[in-house]
C-alpha cells in the first residue's frame, strides 16, 4: 500500500475517493523508562527507550490506518499527517494518531 503525505501519487491518478481513515496509539512511559530518560537529560545526550517507543507507536498507527484502507478497499492512503500529544496527568502517556485519505489508485 502506497502511504504518502502528498495529496497526489505522481503518474498513479485517483480512481475513487473512499474517506478519511485514522489509526491511534497511545503509550504509556514505565517508571524505569523515566528514570533513565531523566538520567539522560541531565547528562546529555539521545533517549534511545523512548525513540523506540516512539517509533513503535508510530509504525503501529500508520499499520492500523492502513488496515482500515484496505477495509474500505483503498489501495493507497495519501494526505497522510502524524501528530503527537502527552496525556496523563503528569504527562505519563503519548498518543501518536495518523490520518489521511483512503483512495484507489
Amino acid at each position: 500500500m502506497i502511504v504518502t503525505t502528498t495529496a497526489v501519487v505522481e503518474g498513479k491518478p485517483v480512481q475513487e475517493y473512499l474517506g478519511i481513515v485514522t489509526g491511534e496509539v497511545i503509550v504509556g512511559a514505565n517508571i524505569f523508562r523515566d528514570l533513565f530518560a531523566s538520567i539522560t537529560d541531565i547528562v546529555g545526550g539521545r533517549s534511545g527507550k523512548y525513540e523506540n517507543v516512539l517509533a513503535r507507536a508510530r509504525e503501529e498507527a500508520l499499520a492500523e490506518m492502513k488496515s482500515r484502507a484496505t477495509e474500505l478497499g483503498g489501495n493507497a492512503v495519501v494526505g497522510v499527517d502524524l501528530d503527537y500529544e502527552v496525556l496523563g496527568q503528569n504527562g505519563s502517556m503519548l498518543m501518536v494518531s495518523a490520518s489521511g485519505t483512503a483512495v484507489r489508485l
